[in-house]
């Protein structure tokens, strides 16, 4: 992967950028990269659709980045469709069936590969909902005031 030359974002960073902006401009969803769904888990990217369905994006920067990742399985249970993010270069054949794939570079994505839906229950929905809600709102807080103290969900 080709990262701009003044780039201060890693790989997977740059890559979550494209994905986000794909989301957000072309599907019409609300997005938060490296968000804790839960206490030990952390998503390069989740997203919030329209009509409130939640998708997870792993960003995977190489075959090494993948194969080192034993972890993905565990985000299953907190969205409504999983999706891989890796650029045009990765092979993709790695990637288990059964996900979605979304080839981006860190200005655009498109999937490839819609993830198979999975519904999330209602209350675990809902809590998903006001986290996102709150870790968004603390972290547009810290973007304006970057001295104040977010302790908590941040």
């Amino acid at each position: 992967m080709t990262l701009a030359p003044d780039s201060p974002l890693m790989p997977g960073q740059w890559l979550a950028r494209g994905v986000c902006r794909h989301l957000s401009a072309g599907h019409g969803f609300s997005v938060i990269e490296e968000f804790v769904p839960e206490r030990g888990k952390r998503v390069d990217v989740m997203a919030l659709g329209p009509k409130g369905e939640i998708w997870v994006v792993e960003c995977k920067s190489s075959r090494a980045d993948f194969l080192s990742d034993g972890k993905w399985q565990g985000y299953l249970d907190w969205c409504d469709r999983y999706f891989w993010a890796v650029d045009s270069e990765f092979p993709t054949e790695l990637l288990p069936e059964g996900t979605g794939l979304i080839i981006a570079d860190g200005y655009d994505a498109e999937i490839l590969r819609m993830g198979p839906e999975t519904k999330l229950a209602g209350a675990r929905r809902n809590a998903l909902i006001r986290r996102f809600a709150v870790h968004a709102a603390r972290r547009l807080q810290a973007l304006r005031d970057p001295g104040a103290a977010l302790d908590g969900w941040g």
